[in-house]
C-alpha cells in the first residue's frame, strides 16, 4: 500500500522587511544580525495564536550590497565581509529557529566556499527547527550589470563536478513537516526558469529574498516586482513569500533604495499581504498547505498537467549567456568584468534576428555599443576600472 500523507495544520509565516546597513566589517554584520533576531522575537511573540513556523528575510540582510557608482565595492571589499554558512551568524539564527520551533529562510549571504576560495557566492539558506542549515542554494540568475557574486553558471563545469548537475542539486527543495520549501533570489524571479525548476521539484512555498531597487520597478505604476511574481506563484501553483529591504544606511544610497513592498501570494497568484512602502515591517500570513494540495488535484486550469514541453526545447539547445566565464583563478573582480560577456550575448541576439537594432544602427554595431558604454562609464568614474 502506498504512503498515506499526514495532515499539515495551518500556521503563520512571517515576511521580514528590515532596515539594512551596508556593512563594511564584522561589526556591521553583527548589527544587522541582532536587528533580525529582534524582529523574529517580535513576530513569533505577537502571532502566538496561530504559531509561526516559517520566517523569510530579504537578500543581503546580513551584509548589504553595493551597486555602480562611487560606492561600488570590488571583490576585495566583498571578501572582507564574506562568511561561511556554518559560522557564528547562522548559529545565532539557528538558536532562534530552535527556540521558536520554526524555519528561517534568507538570501544574499556573501559566502566563501572552501571549494572555490578565490570568489564569493550569493547564497540563500533555510535553517530548520533543529538549528541546522537544511537547505542551501546559490543564486543562478545574477544580473551582469549589478551582481558581482559568482553564479554556479559562471563556473559551471567545476561547480557541477563538486555539487552535481541534476536539477534537484541546482534548485533544491526540502520536504518538511510544514510543506515542501524552496528558495530563489531576487533576479531569479524575473524570468520563469528558476521558479519552474522549483515547481518541477515539488516546491509548495517559494521563499523569495530580494534586494530589489526602486529603479528596477518596485512601486506602482511600474510594479514589475509584483506582477512578475504573481505570475511565478500562479504558474507553479505555490505560495510565494517575497521579502525586500525596508530602509538602508549607506552613504551612496537613498534611504528607500530598495523600497519595501514585501508580500505574500498564494498558489493562485492572489496577493494575501503587502507592505507597499519603504519602512521596516513584519508581515504575517496564514499558510494552508492542505488547501494548496487540494487545489493542485484539480485538472481545470492546472498549470502543470497541461504543460506540453516538446515545442520549446530549441530555446534552450544552445547557451544564451555563455557558461564558464569565470573559472577558478579568474573570479570577477569588478562589475565591468561581469558585464563583459554580455557583448557576446548581444552578438547572438541581434545576429539571429531576435533583436532588431534601432534606426541608424547595424547588427554589428550593437555589441560594440555595449562595450563602449562600459568604457565611457569607467572614464567618468561611474564604473570601477580595478
Amino acid at each position: 500500500m502506498s504512503k498515506i500523507f499526514d495532515r499539515i495544520e495551518k500556521y503563520t509565516a512571517l515576511i521580514m522587511q528590515p532596515h539594512v546597513e551596508v556593512a563594511s566589517d564584522r561589526e556591521g554584520i553583527k548589527r544587522n544580525l541582532e536587528r533580525s533576531i529582534n524582529l523574529i522575537d517580535f513576530g513569533a511573540g505577537y502571532h502566538w495564536e496561530l504559531p509561526t513556523r516559517l520566517v523569510v528575510f530579504p537578500e543581503y540582510f546580513l551584509q548589504g550590497v553595493t551597486t555602480p557608482g562611487k560606492g561600488e565595492h570590488g571583490i576585495d571589499e566583498f571578501m572582507k565581509k564574506a562568511i561561511e554558512i556554518d559560522g557564528p551568524e547562522m548559529k545565532s539564527l539557528g538558536a532562534a529557529a530552535k527556540e521558536y520551533n520554526l524555519y528561517i529562510a534568507g538570501g544574499g549571504v556573501i559566502e566563501q566556499l572552501p571549494e572555490f576560495p578565490d570568489r564569493w557566492f550569493n547564497t540563500a539558506f533555510i535553517i530548520g527547527p533543529s538549528g541546522d542549515v537544511v537547505l542551501k542554494y546559490h543564486k543562478w540568475h545574477i544580473p551582469a550589470s549589478i551582481g558581482l557574486g559568482t553564479s554556479p553558471h559562471d563556473i559551471y563545469d567545476e561547480y557541477t563536478a563538486v555539487f552535481g548537475s541534476d536539477i534537484k542539486n541546482l534548485f533544491p527543495v526540502i520536504d518538511t513537516e510544514i510543506g515542501k520549501l524552496g528558495t530563489m533570489t531576487c533576479h531569479d524571479g524575473c524570468t520563469p526558469e528558476v521558479s519552474r525548476a522549483l515547481g518541477y521539484n515539488g516546491c509548495e512555498i517559494i521563499c523569495h529574498p530580494v534586494a530589489l531597487q526602486e529603479a528596477e520597478g518596485v512601486s506602482e505604476p511600474w510594479d514589475f516586482w509584483m506582477f512578475t511574481r504573481r505570475t511565478r506563484a500562479h504558474d507553479n501553483m505555490c505560495y510565494l513569500l517575497g521579502s525586500n529591504w525596508g530602509t538602508v544606511d549607506y552613504d551612496y544610497y537613498p534611504k528607500a533604495f530598495c523600497s519595501g513592498n514585501s508580500f505574500a501570494m498564494d498558489y493562485t497568484g492572489m496577493v494575501l499581504r503587502h507592505a507597499p512602502y519603504p519602512e521596516e515591517q513584519v508581515l504575517a500570513v496564514p499558510i494552508d498547505i492542505e488547501s494548496l494540495r487540494e487545489h493542485r488535484s484539480r485538472c481545470n486550469h492546472n498549470t502543470w498537467v497541461d504543460l506540453r514541453t516538446e515545442g520549446f526545447r530549441q530555446i534552450y539547445d544552445s547557451p544564451i549567456y555563455p557558461p564558464n566565464q569565470f573559472p577558478s583563478g579568474r573570479p570577477p573582480k569588478i562589475l565591468a568584468d561581469k558585464m563583459a560577456p554580455v557583448r557576446e550575448v548581444f552578438q547572438e541576439l541581434y545576429g539571429r534576428g531576435q533583436f532588431t537594432p534601432p534606426s541608424g544602427r547595424s547588427v554589428e554595431d550593437m555589441a560594440n555599443i555595449h562595450a563602449e558604454r562600459i568604457t565611457r562609464a569607467q572614464e567618468i568614474g561611474t564604473l570601477r576600472k580595478d
